[in-house]
């Protein structure tokens, strides 16, 4: 199975609106389009979907992924609506990956760009993480681990350690995918169980430049996706698209 992470599109409803270094709803169009020569199974879209959060943008995003011909799913950032989000697309929280599973997180704060899960969803994953042995994948829009960026670490999942404390008593936790950080990432926690791998990709509109102090856009990288390809073990890469 195929499946391809997208994240942090920052739509407008005008399609020909700028961002700082593009145009987003261009920059979109050209990496679905090499998503599409992937041949993926399923797609993912871990937040920031829209920038000024109309239904016009979820719209836009919504006909762009649905030329894919596969599953998609997608789930909320801190740029996101989520009300005129699930009315465009209908959240998931579960996803069925054969051998595997997928947890898609909600950690939006309203009004806030960090994020958290906060004590009832952590409590609603500890239950999810119960119920079924099989490996799991976890995705999420903020990441719960620094990614050695500090304005960006100031803006990460400010519940991070209680997010941890849950998964250590699972033993099957594959992998987490997270958004927000505008940059490819691989890094692993440590848990009881052994190493956790979080894994972020680039946008598909502005890219942060790595391991800035402050806020600061990559402009010479491109925009992108990562690709898991998940058999009996499972492999990553990240893929860049020319605008």
């Amino acid at each position: 199975m195929r499946l391809i992470q997208l994240s942090d599109c920052h739509l407008h409803a005008d399609p020909s609106a700028r961002s700082r270094t593009g145009i987003p709803h261009r920059q979109f169009v050209r990496v679905i389009e090499a998503v599409e020569s992937c041949r993926p199974d399923m797609v993912l879209v871990t937040g920031d979907v829209s920038q000024d959060e109309t239904a016009a943008s979820y719209a836009l995003a919504e006909r762009e992924l649905a030329r894919l011909g596969c599953p998609w799913f997608w789930l909320p950032g801190n740029h996101d609506e989520p009300g005129l989000m699930n009315e465009c697309r209908a959240f998931q929280e579960t996803v069925d990956l054969g051998r595997r599973r997928l947890l898609l997180l909600n950690t939006r704060i309203p009004g806030q760009t960090h994020g958290a899960l906060g004590e009832a969803r952590l409590g609603a994953l500890a239950r999810r993480l119960a119920e079924d042995d099989r490996p799991t994948l976890i995705a999420m829009h903020h990441p719960p681990i620094s990614v050695g960026s500090r304005w960006v670490d100031a803006l990460g999942l400010a519940d991070a350690e209680a997010f941890w404390e849950v998964l250590a008593a699972h033993e099957r936790i594959e992998a987490i995918l997270c958004g927000h950080i505008h940059q490819a990432f691989e890094h692993r926690r440590v848990t009881p169980y052994g190493d956790v791998p979080v894994y972020a990709c680039p946008a598909t509109s502005d890219q942060f430049l790595p391991g800035a102090e402050t806020f600061a856009v990559d402009e010479a990288a491109l925009p992108g996706f990562r690709v898991f390809d998940l058999d009996d073990d499972m492999r990553t890469r990240v893929e860049r698209v020319a605008i």
